[in-house]
């Protein structure tokens, strides 16, 4: 009864409907496509342009952590050259004396030869395998005149000082490779950070720049109320100090001493140097950032900082994890200017404070000394403030 009726076509049915062979396939090729659609975004894995900020930053971080450690590693390279040179010249000098009492006892064997004494034996001496073998023949030594043994004496000590100068010499020079290592390495860390800090800023757009300008340019803004903010503490601060100070006064002239109080800071001599310093520094604005720069055409962080205050009479070490023991810590609403504002929890930038919150520093590379907020990567990144004088 059935074989009369036709068979259906193939197909599904899609809500009750019947759907011919091909609409499933359209359907399915219609699915697919926008599973494909939607893994795209999945699939592309660009970092925002927050991320790259922050990449960027933090690569520009590593960059001058490392300057810091190249710094050390040249300072201390210097340093290890310089006592190298002085060993060798030390050995030079020593195998001078050395040959001159090498010769001298030579003369006193070629005249025992000429005259065919055999006796004191001086070239029994300087054909031993070591001084020692020869003192050991007591005999020997017993039969040389006053001024053989003189000779003798002074090759035996020549030649001790001559070795122990050139183990010296060796072991500084094994030295001075290990620093010459550090110093490569350093090297080489801080052009990787920075070439990969190049790189992610290449591949930006020229509307991702532009956002990102204007990222920056509203840190900047926040980063310049903060500091308003502070020059308003630090002001109200010292009216407050100096209306304290004028009270003791009147106390002390109401007592009748007669005497007259002085009303000069007690730190007005490092008030004189932060000046220098500060002077020293404003002249550098505009000079580029350059990592392992102590000037004068060029600087990095550290050596802005070192500079500035060498001006002002102030030695201060080479790198920001000395310089911030280079001193007496402060709080910040103490700042004063002159001071040094370290940053982060690794100490690898530094600046040099100028009042209202603001500073000179060399801020990190492709860029040029200037002032600015010492807010100006968020308040959280301050380290830590330093009175060097």
């Amino acid at each position: 009864m059935a074989s009369h009726r036709k068979s259906r076509p193939a197909g599904t049915r899609v809500a009750g409907i019947r759907t011919p062979a091909l609409a499933t396939a359209a359907l399915t090729s219609v699915a697919l496509l926008s599973q494909s659609a939607n893994a795209a975004p999945e699939a592309d894995d660009k970092p925002s342009l927050e991320e790259v900020e922050k990449k960027v930053d933090d690569l520009y971080r590593q960059a001058e952590s490392a300057t810091d450690k190249y710094n050390a590693a040249k300072e201390k390279t210097a340093k290890q050259r310089k006592r190298v040179d002085t060993l060798l010249d030390g050995v030079a000098q020593r195998t001078q004396k050395l040959n001159e009492a090498r010769e001298k006892l030579g003369s006193f064997a070629a005249a025992q030869y000429r005259t065919g004494a055999s006796a004191p034996d001086t070239a029994t001496f300087l054909l031993a395998d070591t001084p020692q073998d020869y003192f050991d023949r007591t005999q020997l030594m017993d039969r040389m005149t006053g001024r053989q043994k003189v000779a003798v004496d002074d090759y035996v000590t020549q030649q001790s000082e001559t070795m122990k100068k050139r183990q010296e010499a060796t072991e500084s020079l094994e030295t001075l490779n290990e620093t010459q290592g550090d110093l490569k390495t350093a090297k080489a860390t801080v052009q990787r950070k920075l070439a990969d800090a190049r790189e992610l800023l290449s591949k930006l757009t020229a509307e991702e720049k532009a956002r990102l300008a204007a990222i920056e340019r509203e840190k900047q803004q926040e980063a310049a109320r903060k500091a308003e903010e502070l020059a308003r503490q630090q002001a109200a601060q010292q009216k407050a100090q100096e209306e304290a100070a004028q009270q003791q006064d009147s106390g002390s002239s109401s007592a009748g001493s007669g005497s007259s109080t002085s009303t000069a800071p007690a730190d007005s001599s490092y008030a004189t140097k932060a000046e220098k310093a500060l002077a020293f520094a404003r002249a550098q604005i505009g000079k580029p950032y350059v990592w392992g720069a102590v000037g004068p055409g060029s600087y990095d962080c550290s050596g802005l900082t070192q500079a500035a205050w060498k001006a002002a009479g102030v030695t201060l070490p080479r790198t920001t994890y000395d310089q911030v023991n280079a001193g007496t810590t402060v709080s910040l609403a103490d700042a004063q200017p002159g001071d040094l504002v370290f940053f982060y929890d690794d100490i690898t930038h530094v600046g040099i404070y100028i009042g209202n919150g603001m500073m000179i520093h060399a801020p990190k590379p492709g860029t040029y000394v200037r002032e600015e907020s010492i807010y100006y990567d968020g308040e959280s990144s301050i380290h830590s403030v330093v009175r060097p004088a």
